[in-house]
Formats: C-alpha cells, sequence, structure tokens
C-alpha cells in the first residue's frame, strides 16, 4: 500500500501529536447538554454512587439528582456511574466546593481523552500483526477523524469509552483469552448499551476462534467471565435494595418517544415531511405518528435496521478479521439510518470498525470517508461546539440543511452495501489469502 510506505514512524509520531494537541483544545469546553448530565453525575457520585438510581419503593422510586440549579434522573448503566464518581472523587479533592467551569469540564473529559487513547493502543494491538504499516493507517485512520475528535473531546460525549472496551474485547477475543473477553464484552455493555448492536459480529469472531471441543470450554469461560464482572459491577446496588431501581432507570432509554433525535436518518426525513414541510425541523413524537394513522415506526424501524443487519452477518460469515469488523461498522450504519429514537452521536462506533477494516479492504475507504463526513456535519449542524460555539445557520432559503444531510446519508449507507458487498464478494472468489485486490493489492493471512 502505496499511502501506508508514506507514514513512517516519525510521521506517525507527529499526527498522533497533532490529534493530541487537537483534543486538548476542547477539553476545557462545555460540552453539550449532555455534558452537563455527566457533571451533574460526578458529583452525586462523588457523594454515593449506588443511591444514584433511587433506593426500594413500590413501584421503585427514581432518584432526582440535584447540583446547584440542576436536577435530573439516570438513565445509563451503573459502570458509567462507577466511572463518573471516580471522576467526581478526584476533582472534589481539587475543589471541595466543586464548583462547575473549565477545571470540572477538563476533568471530565480528560477520561474521553483516555478513551480515544486506550482505542488507538487496542486498535494497534488487533492489527498490527497483520502489518504495522497498516496498523498506523488504522490508528491515523480514526485518531485524525474529525468526527471522533468532535464527539469526544469537544461536545464530551462517552462513546470513547465504548469503544476503547469495545476494542479491547476483541482484542482478548483475537488472543483466545475468552474469560477475559466476556468480562470486557460484560462492562461494555454495563457502560453502554449500543455494543449489542454489533453481537453477531463478536459471534462470529467467536466461532472462528474457537473450534471442535475447545468451543464448549471457550464458551463457559466466556460467559462466566461475563457472569463475574456483572455480579461485580452490581453487587453494591443488590446489597442496599438497589437493583429494582437500577433496572427500571437503565431501561428508561428505551422508552424515549422521538421518531429522530437529532440524527439526519431516514427518520428524521420521515419527520420533516410528516411536519408539512414546516422548517426548521423539530423531534417528532413516535406516538404522534401512530396517531395520526401511520404503522409503529418502532416495529418498521426494527425490521428495516434488523433485517440490514442480518444481510451483513450473512454476507461477512466465515470472513477474514477485517471483513467481520467491516460487518459491525455496517450494521451501525443500517441502525443509526433505519431504527427509530437514534441520536446524533449513535453512529460512532463505526468509526473505529472502519478504520481498523480500510486499510486491508480499499473498496471501504471512500464510504469510510463519506460517512465520517456525515457523521461529522451531524453532530455540528445539531450540536456546534456546544454553548461555546452554537451551531451554523441550518437554513438555506426554507431549506433544512439537516433534511439534506439525511439524504445524503441514504445515498452513503447504499454505497456502503454496495462497496462493502463487493469486499465480501472479492474476498470469497480470491480465497483465503487476499482480502480485498480493488487499487493496491492488500494481502492478509486470514485469522481463524
Amino acid at each position: 500500500m502505496l499511502l501506508s510506505r508514506a507514514v513512517t514512524p516519525r510521521i506517525f509520531r507527529a499526527l498522533l501529536f497533532t490529534g493530541l494537541v487537537l483534543r486538548a483544545a476542547g477539553l476545557p469546553l462545555r460540552g453539550t447538554d449532555d455534558f452537563n448530565v455527566w457533571k451533574l453525575w460526578t458529583h452525586a457520585g462523588s457523594i454515593s454512587v449506588t443511591t444514584m438510581y433511587g433506593v426500594g419503593g413500590t413501584p421503585p422510586e427514581r432518584a432526582v439528582l440535584k447540583w446547584g440549579n440542576r436536577s435530573g434522573t439516570v438513565e445509563y448503566p451503573p459502570a458509567t456511574l462507577y466511572a463518573l464518581a471516580a471522576v467526581g472523587y478526584a476533582y472534589r479533592v481539587y475543589d471541595p466546593y466543586y464548583q462547575d467551569g473549565p477545571a470540572l469540564n477538563a476533568a471530565v473529559k480528560l477520561t474521553i481523552l483516555l478513551g480515544d487513547i486506550g482505542l488507538c493502543l487496542a486498535l494497534w494491538a488487533l492489527m498490527r500483526r497483520f502489518s504495522e504499516e497498516g496498523a498506523r493507517l488504522a490508528v491515523l485512520a480514526y485518531w485524525l477523524n474529525p468526527a471522533a475528535i468532535l464527539d469526544g473531546a469537544f461536545l464530551g460525549y462517552l462513546d470513547p469509552w465504548l469503544g476503547a472496551l469495545t476494542l479491547a474485547s476483541i482484542v482478548a477475543l483475537e488472543r483466545r483469552q475468552f474469560a477475559l473477553c466476556g468480562a470486557a464484552l460484560a462492562l461494555t455493555a454495563l457502560t453502554k448499551l449500543q455494543v449489542v448492536l454489533v453481537g453477531p459480529m463478536f459471534l462470529m469472531l467467536f466461532l472462528q476462534r474457537a473450534r471442535g471441543p475447545e468451543r464448549w470450554r471457550a464458551g463457559a469461560a466466556a460467559i462466566a467471565g461475563a457472569v463475574v464482572t456483572t455480579a461485580l459491577v452490581v453487587a453494591p446496588f443488590a446489597l442496599i435494595g438497589a437493583l429494582p431501581n437500577l433496572i427500571q432507570g437503565a431501561g428508561r432509554a428505551f422508552h424515549h418517544d422521538m421518531l429522530s433525535a437529532e440524527n439526519a436518518n431516514v427518520w428524521w426525513i420521515a419527520t420533516w415531511a410528516l411536519r408539512g414541510w414546516e422548517t426548521p425541523v423539530r423531534i417528532l413524537g413516535i406516538s404522534r405518528a401512530i396517531a395520526l394513522g401511520y404503522p409503529n415506526p418502532r416495529v418498521v424501524g426494527t425490521v428495516l435496521g434488523g433485517g440490514a443487519m442480518l444481510w451483513a452477518c450473512w454476507r461477512a460469515r466465515a470472513g477474514s478479521l477485517p471483513i467481520v469488523l467491516a460487518s459491525g461498522a455496517f450494521a451501525m450504519h443500517a441502525y443509526t439510518l433505519l431504527s427509530v429514537q437514534v441520536h446524533e452521536n449513535h453512529f460512532y462506533l463505526a468509526l473505529p470498525l472502519m478504520a481498523a477494516a480500510a486499510p486491508w479492504l480499499p473498496r471501504l475507504r471512500g464510504p469510510y470517508a463519506l460517512a465520517s463526513a456525515v457523521c461529522f456535519l451531524n453532530l455540528l449542524l445539531f450540536q456546534g461546539l456546544g454553548p461555546d460555539l452554537r451551531p451554523p445557520p441550518r437554513l438555506i432559503g426554507r431549506l433544512d440543511t439537516t433534511v439534506l444531510l439525511a439524504f445524503v446519508n441514504v445515498a452513503a449507507f447504499a454505497w456502503h452495501a454496495s462497496r462493502f458487498n463487493a469486499a465480501c464478494a472479492s474476498e470469497q472468489s480470491a480465497g483465503p489469502g487476499a482480502v480485498d485486490r480493488d487499487g493496491d493489492a492488500a494481502h492478509v493471512r486470514r485469522s481463524g
């Protein structure tokens, strides 16, 4: 690969430093409204993490957390609360009065930056056995991606935690450390539940790595690792009678009543159409669409998104590691485009998976660049850089640019599907020695 030869170790280090400087610039910024929630949770967690969901009650009560003039409840899994509570404990040592400001912003975002760094380390460990040159490209494809930088260091989403844990789980699976893989996967799900969307990718990798009689032992080890990890995480809540409260709180995320949560997908186009071409477009409830006589969007979105995910699994069956990772990225793209209740940052997990696959699958480099651009613009048009730099104007005349972006996303998905299908077909026809032969030759020994 000519490009990989141009990225010498010296240039690689310089580009890594550039990405670090860009991220550091965003650490003091105020991020999104979600970031304010994380700061509220750090404060509450530094006082008592196990009572953050509430304790007891019939039905289970939901604790209302308060900090200054802010208040709110918890809707995330418990591992996220532990991590934010750790930030809270450390910040309280620095500032016993727990004042809001750039220092607290930077303290929370520093953990997000560490997630980005951990992700890149896992990405390097995963792909360097194919070639160090390709591994450099994979790391840089993520580390310098404007969408990844905006998502984490600037807007303050917790997605890099999800990415780092997901990649660490894949590394453990590739090394046949099945108990560790199960533990890491459980911890990932207990941080952000979106990892379940790439569950089929993990299943394919597991079936390739564990064969014959070993498969049962490996499966038992993975399940044991997941069970022990889950038990350790939830035990403190269970001991004080807060387990029903945890289940209720973490489950609230499934009950949001919205077609599209400011995500430029097919449901944002539907929102635009159902609102009578109103500009700018605002979030529309699922219940409202049903009341207007339309089919239940949850069912439609589940069928469309699930069907696309199953198709990707079928095409990537018995594929090489890059192909299987690409199937996971495609599943995330399908979910964000076709499912309801999807938020503007939910495409994120596709970024490191596509970055890992693209150096060995040249057909996917163009779709990766376009999908990343869509992700970046989606974040920028809806969130800007948070309160520090508001989003640019969305209207061109009477046209909402987020709707235009949604149509571009549909085209990007169609191109992604076509190129992914071609990459799968190319590998199957080339045999087990090659991954892709479109443009640069990219030979990778089949892992299995």
